[in-house]
């Protein structure tokens, strides 16, 4: 019967795999429309006037090519027919067969990024920090803060979930919550999808290590997408300080209303846990001093944040720039220093997602190449034109709420990233919005994935206790939505009113 289902699967998946190229080869050997035409043409010769029928046709052939391989890729993205990251390779060898690009370039695009170092770096610290067994102990320590009330607990578990997905990414914090959660409601004897609180707590698993995750470009994949993107296309240089403007405040600022929204759907059915507060505070303290490998693990942490933070003022007198990539380069040698940890590489390199990397790498030259074919800005102006003409905060919102809300569609943040912002920035740029600002919104809330527990890993993880249901997440998700789409243009607006611009 496996074998007979695994058959099944295959044939399903063939024929959306054979219909994804139909639909991308016919997209691609299409006319391009007069619209798309004058877009690339005024893009490259600014008030040009659409050239004639015959030299149309081949100013944009390149464009509907880009075109035709996105709608390739967003098929077989969304119908998760094939592994996102070789669906994203496939895209780059179809960038080249449909001569969008040369394939030296293409390759150098993506391959020859610095934030594929970026993220290996992030990877490395995140595998350190659960092996050591640092991540455990600053949950303790945070459960001994909360004490044994259930709705502190809730917000406990979100505050810390927030805190360290802004330096680890989501889904490793979501796995290193989650045994905690479910280990306090095992103890109090909830019933799975009958409790409140087991809803409520399990929910903010997921949650917290979301709503972190837009803190800094550590958070998550989809974060250094985004400025790789305003640097490469608009030529908006940001530092990882510079993020954390705009992120920290918004995470902060999320936080108590993803408390309220799920004390709100799921109000804890007892006041206190069987466990008192002291005995919590007890356990912290007997737990055995820190060992060497954690003491190493934050030291490097340590030197890593602050590198990042003190970038702007430690450039100058350096004389040099530096990159996002650069520390955690730094962080992921120092490890494997002589005299440092005791850990080899062969057990850490199983905990690099390198499947995210290689998305990574396939969006970043994806998402170039859309832009460069002039696809990027014809698609924004086409579907979302008329943003330009209702007030900015107004802008804000709807640009963070439609990014939300197509997550759904999504089951990847870098996907997500990928396909969103080089649209959102050729829509700043053709309509005259504020480039960096609507650009820095979507980018933040590219990883907000609230609504569907299919939409990314960081959910699927405390949903597999069975604690909640999708139709739980989902009613809940939806209010958080918007309620965090106003949160982040709001905090844009006040940011920018001190500042005087983005």
């Amino acid at each position: 019967m496996s074998t007979l289902k695994q058959g099944n699967t295959a044939v399903k998946n063939g024929i959306i795999l054979a219909v994804a190229l139909a639909i991308g080869l016919a997209i691609s050997l299409s006319p391009a429309p007069s619209s798309l035409v004058s877009t690339i043409v005024n893009a490259v010769n600014p008030g040009t006037t659409t050239p004639s029928y015959p030299k149309a046709m081949h100013t944009g052939a390149p464009g509907m090519a880009a075109l035709g391989v996105m709608a390739f890729a967003l098929i077989l993205w969304i119908s998760e027919a094939m592994p996102f990251h070789i669906t994203g390779l496939m895209a780059l060898i179809l960038l080249t067969l449909f001569k969008v690009g040369k394939y030296k370039e293409i390759i150098s695009t993506g391959f020859g990024n610095d934030i594929v170092v970026f993220f290996i770096g992030v990877l490395v610290i995140t595998a350190f920090i659960t092996k050591s067994g640092l991540g455990k102990r600053i949950s303790a320590i945070i459960l001994s803060i909360t004490g044994n009330n259930t709705r502190a607990i809730v917000f406990g578990f979100l505050a810390a979930g927030t805190i360290l997905s802004m330096w680890i990414t989501d889904m490793a914090v979501a796995a290193m919550l989650m045994p905690l959660a479910r280990a306090i409601l095992i103890e109090e004897g909830c019933k799975p999808k009958e409790s409140n609180f087991g809803k409520g707590l399990m929910i903010a698993v997921a949650w917290g290590a979301l709503v972190g995750g837009i803190g800094t470009p550590a958070g998550t994949g989809a974060n250094p997408i985004a400025l790789q993107f305003l640097a490469n296309m608009a030529g908006i240089r940001l530092s990882f300080l510079d993020w954390m403007v705009y992120g920290v405040p918004s995470a902060i600022l999320i936080l108590p209303v993803a408390w309220a929204v799920l004390m709100l759907f799921f109000p804890p059915e007892m006041k206190h846990l069987k466990v008192s507060k002291e005995q919590l505070k007890a356990e912290l303290k007997n737990m055995p001093s820190m060992n060497r490998e954690e003491k190493i693990t934050l030291f490097v942490f340590a030197v890593t944040i602050v590198i990042w933070i003190a970038t702007p003022l430690i450039e100058g007198p350096l004389g040099m720039v530096i990159e996002i990539s650069l520390p955690a380069l730094l962080a992921a040698c120092l490890f494997f220093m002589p005299g440092m940890s005791a850990a080899k590489w062969k057990d850490i390199e199983g905990e690099i997602d390198w499947a995210g990397i290689l998305l990574i790498v396939s969006g970043i030259a994806l998402g170039t190449y859309l832009y460069k074919t002039g696809v990027a800005e014809w698609l924004a102006i086409t579907l979302l034109g008329r943003i330009g003409e209702v007030p900015l905060f107004a802008q804000l919102f709807l640009v963070t709420l439609g990014v939300c809300l197509l997550k759904v569609v999504f089951s990847s943040n870098s996907v997500t990233a990928t396909i969103l912002i080089p649209l959102i920035i050729g829509l700043g740029k053709a309509t005259g919005i504020d480039v960096t600002g609507i650009t820095l919104a979507a980018g933040l809330t590219t990883s907000l994935a609230f609504i569907l527990v299919t939409t990314t890993p960081t959910n699927v993880i405390p949903f597999n206790a069975g604690y909640f249901s999708i139709k739980d997440m989902a009613k809940a998700g939806l209010v958080l939505t918007v309620g965090a789409s106003f949160v982040i243009a709001l905090v844009f607006m006040s940011i920018r009113a001190i500042k005087g611009g983005f």
